[in-house]
C-alpha cells in the first residue's frame, strides 16, 4: 500500500501512448490548460478536463491522454501505488483508434 504523487506538464500537441495501469487507481487534478482523454476498452469514451477539474481512472482501464491545445497543460497525478510504473501496460493495438 502507499501513494505516488507527481506534477505532470504536457506540452502543446503532446500525446501519450494508449496504456493502462493494471493494479492501481489514478486521480488527475488539472492545474492549467486542458487535456483530452480517451478511455474504455476500445477508447470509446472521450472527456476534456480543464483547469480545476478532477478526473478518476480506475485500475485496468485503457486510456490515452493528449494535449490538443496550443498551450502547456499541468496536472497533479495521484496513484494508489508508490511503484506505479511497474504496472503500466502499453496497448499499441489501441493507438490507432484515436486520430
Amino acid at each position: 500500500s502507499g501513494i505516488c504523487m507527481h506534477l505532470l506538464t504536457m506540452p502543446p500537441g503532446a500525446r501519450a501512448k494508449a496504456h493502462m495501469h493494471e493494479s492501481h487507481e489514478t486521480a488527475i487534478y488539472v492545474l492549467s490548460g486542458e487535456v483530452h482523454t480517451w478511455y474504455g476498452d476500445r477508447l470509446e469514451h472521450h472527456i476534456v478536463v480543464k483547469a480545476g477539474d478532477l478526473f478518476y481512472i480506475p485500475a485496468g482501464v485503457p486510456h490515452l491522454p493528449a494535449n490538443l491545445s496550443g498551450a502547456p497543460s499541468s496536472a497533479v497525478i495521484a496513484r494508489t501505488d508508490p511503484n506505479e510504473q511497474e504496472s503500466v501496460v502499453l496497448l499499441p493495438e489501441l493507438d490507432g483508434l484515436v486520430a
